[in-house]
């Protein structure tokens, strides 16, 4: 039953942390995809348990930087936004318009899968978007306080 349990634990952390290394480029939550990925694989490496705090003062810092003003919790939001109606475009499916100069195979490729992908992706957004903002907005020294774990982290990391 242990080697199970060791198996899925690393399955599960080596997909999370691809799919968060992908989703760095892509749509989604990378950072916070690679600190669950190390977190979990920490439980069995030790190079991602001295990488755990660096990568999760991070993504703290960048949760922390996207609220800080008006203009990025609104293109934030607008992100968002764009994700559901991607995501409501691809459930509706509509036919190939006129203008669409590549195959009818490369309209709106995945169907539902990429429907379900994309709307999972704006609920995710959202409710960072509303921890982020309750966490940090408006609050200078939450924010100062994670520069000086950043710092400690690597330092730790550094001398080790």
């Amino acid at each position: 039953m242990k080697v199970v349990k060791r198996v899925g634990f690393e399955v599960v952390g080596w997909t999370l942390l691809v799919a968060g290394i992908a989703a760095l480029a892509l749509p989604g939550p990378g950072l916070l995809m690679i600190f669950g990925a190390m977190a979990i694989l920490s439980q069995q490496y030790e190079w991602a348990e001295r990488r755990l705090d660096p990568i999760k003062y991070r993504a703290l810092k960048g949760a922390a930087e996207s609220v800080e003003t008006v203009p990025r919790i609104v293109i934030s939001v607008i992100g968002v936004l764009l994700l559901f109606a991607a995501g409501a475009l691809w459930i509706a499916s509509p036919a190939e318009p006129d203008w669409w100069p590549l195959g009818g195979t490369l309209w709106l490729p995945g169907g539902t899968a990429t429907a379900v992908t994309q709307i999972a992706s704006g609920i995710i957004a959202a409710a960072l978007i509303v921890y982020s903002y309750r966490r940090f907005h408006g609050k200078p020294d939450a924010v100062a306080a994670l520069e000086g774990r950043i710092e400690d982290a690597d330092r730790e990391y550094d001398e080790l």
